[in-house]
């Protein structure tokens, strides 16, 4: 596909984007020494789901659920710093989630590697890496630690990294979700193969929700892909413009996170239906 000749420079993300990211660069290069030791133990681990099986888990015609095991967040603080990851990730299997996003953010979000580990070890549905991944080491720390997909976001990668770090995913066994929030990011996200997509409501420099966001983007998103509406749903009600729009799976964390019947909070908006002609 031609690239957009408007595209603009890429620059390294701002306010609460780039703090995190530049965190993770500083956390990468804490680790980098263990990647001989990270491909080698990959070896010994088959991948939990292929590509094909990750991107078919969110496929239907209804709404699938990737639901999101998280402590805390900058936008709101905490959430529910309590949380056993794996429990609260079994809940939402029992509700009827289609996968479980891990975030593993610790300064922010209050994830850790383990919780990655104990989600992806007590449930049968794929288990996402989500954090603000910048470096193929922190790839193969989530291989190693029973992760079907890793999130990226493309603001957060310049032209070099994105492109390499999905690579990386490919050659470890991982599927991709590819995070963007416009048209120019889109084309990126095209261009280097990406087949799960995520329009993320927020702004993640300034944490600003736009809801309109992924129900305009979401259409422009090719029918051989995932298309995944992310943040700020809380309801069905909330559901509906994306579902409408043609989104194939929403991602939702801070509401079911901070439910006391998690289960119950997923199937409220689990199989809401969904829109099989937006998308051409």
């Amino acid at each position: 596909m031609q690239a957009f000749s408007s595209r603009p420079v890429w620059t390294f993300p701002t306010g609460t984007l780039g703090d995190l990211t530049r965190a993770s660069h500083e956390r990468a290069r804490a680790v980098l020494s263990t990647l001989p030791e990270l491909r080698s133990a990959a070896r010994d681990i088959p991948p939990p789901f292929g590509a094909e099986a990750f991107a078919g888990a969110l496929r239907g015609p209804a709404i699938r659920v990737i639901a999101e095991v998280k402590r805390a967040s900058p936008s709101k603080g905490a959430i529910n710093p309590g949380i056993d990851a794996a429990t609260q990730a079994a809940h939402y299997v029992a509700g009827g989630a289609a996968a479980i996003s891990v975030l593993t953010e610790p300064t922010r979000f209050g994830g850790t590697l383990d919780d990655l580990s104990d989600v992806a070890a007590r449930v049968a549905v794929p288990a996402i890496r989500k954090d603000f991944l910048v470096h193929p080491v922190q790839l193969w720390e989530a291989r190693v630690r029973g992760a079907a997909a890793a999130l990226l976001i493309v603001r957060a990668l310049s032209p070099a990294e994105l492109p390499m770090l999905m690579d990386a995913a490919r050659e470890c066994g991982l599927a991709t979700l590819v995070e963007i929030r416009d048209e120019a990011e889109l084309e990126r996200a095209l261009e280097v193969g990406a087949t799960v997509i995520g329009v993320n409501n927020r702004n993640l420099e300034t944490l600003i929700i736009d809801p309109a966001t992924a129900p305009t983007l979401i259409p422009r998103i090719p029918l051989h892909c995932v298309a995944v509406a992310e943040s700020g749903m809380q309801t069905a009600d909330d559901v509906a413009p994306s579902a409408l729009a043609g989104a194939d799976a929403i991602l939702v964390g801070s509401a079911i996170s901070a439910s006391t019947d998690p289960a119950a909070a997923v199937r409220a908006l689990a199989g809401f239906a969904r829109s099989t002609s937006a998308r051409r």
